[in-house]
């Protein structure tokens, strides 16, 4: 498991990397923090940082999800900290929710293309707080042809992760 961890996360940094802008460099591994790997890479206004992990379980188990994330992004350079993400290698369906519960707390995310971002970014700090107290966090979501889907990902080691990215420059 901890191999197939790695090598998602080595996909995602590339594949955040080749999403970025021309001029963005190729995403550096900084660490593993069991289920969560931390990058960075430099962008003309600054470092970007972020945790990353794929998911435990994915629901249905008939389809095909392809590679499934979950960022937490710092970007100090934009004034960014710690922006959770749920990407998906599917387009979302159009003006759907993302919900994501952790320990009996629901967040709504809306959705554009491939991700999801807090609907309320007020309420990241608290999806933060609860990702750092939960064990498990479940998402769920739709694709772009109608199909309900849910993930689980496993929480152990986003403390750490996110502590190794707080000081980002």
């Amino acid at each position: 498991m901890r191999g197939l961890i790695a090598v998602a996360c080595g996909l995602a940094a590339i594949a955040m990397a080749v999403a970025q802008p021309a001029h963005a460099q190729s995403a550096t591994k900084i660490g593993q923090h069991n289920a969560w790997g931390t990058y960075s890479y430099a962008q003309n206004n600054g470092k970007v940082c972020y945790v990353l992990t794929v998911p435990t379980d994915k629901q249905p188990p008939t389809l095909d999800h392809g590679d499934i994330f979950f960022f937490v992004s710092q970007r100090p350079g934009q004034k960014v900290t710690y922006e959770p993400q749920f990407i998906a290698s599917y387009d979302f369906q159009a003006n759907s929710k993302v919900q994501v519960t952790v320990a009996g707390k629901t967040f709504s995310m809306f959705t554009k293309g491939k991700s999801a971002w807090v609907e309320n970014a007020a309420e990241e700090p608290a999806l933060i707080a609860a990702m750092k107290a939960g064990s498990d966090m479940q998402v769920s979501a739709k694709s772009g042809r109608g199909n309900p889907t849910k993930y689980v990902f496993s929480l152990k080691g986003i403390s750490a992760a996110l502590t190794s990215i707080a000081s980002c420059k």
